[in-house]
């Protein structure tokens, strides 16, 4: 009896390790504490994102920490382009990023940075789909990959907890 209990003390020990290497080094687990992503991800759900694979692409939401706070954001653009925000909306490599998604204008904003910009090797242009009320790459410029925690890859909304 007593080998037994010794050996699911193990066993649970075991589990548990596996559960926090996997979220120490694999997945990040948040809630999110703003709106900038409203509609797609809203204040207050809970956000997994996989920390390994940051060979970010277009339109990949990815989890970056600024001012002290995790935030969910939209990669726009990658190493190589060039951004720009003219009156049309936003422009990647010269062409008009059409978004059906985002309901906010793209503009530029005057305590943020001078366009065009282009991205140098490691970084990533980021922006939040609610525009008007978010602090993303128009604010803060590029960011280094090495500076993100991940790629979002599942939203768990406030409401089905």
């Amino acid at each position: 009896m007593k080998e037994r209990l010794i050996i699911l003390l193990i066993k649970i020990s075991l589990l548990i390790g596996t559960v926090f290497i996997l979220f120490g080094f694999c997945f990040s687990i948040f809630r999110c504490s703003d709106s900038g992503m409203n509609p797609a991800v809203k204040q207050g759900d809970v956000v997994l994102c996989y920390r390994l694979d940051k060979d970010y692409r277009f339109r990949d939401a990815i989890v970056y920490k600024t001012d002290g706070t995790k935030q969910v954001l939209r990669v726009l653009a990658v190493a190589g382009d060039t951004v720009d925000i003219s009156k049309e909306g936003l422009l990647v490599n010269g062409a008009l990023i059409q978004e059906t998604e985002i309901y906010e204008k793209t503009l530029r904003l005057q305590d943020g940075i001078s366009f065009p910009v282009t991205l140098k090797e490691g970084q990533v242009f980021l922006l939040g789909d609610a525009r008007e009320h978010v602090k993303d790459s128009r604010i803060f410029g590029p960011v280094n990959i090495e500076d993100t925690y991940g790629r979002v890859i599942t939203i768990i909304r406030r409401s089905r907890l």
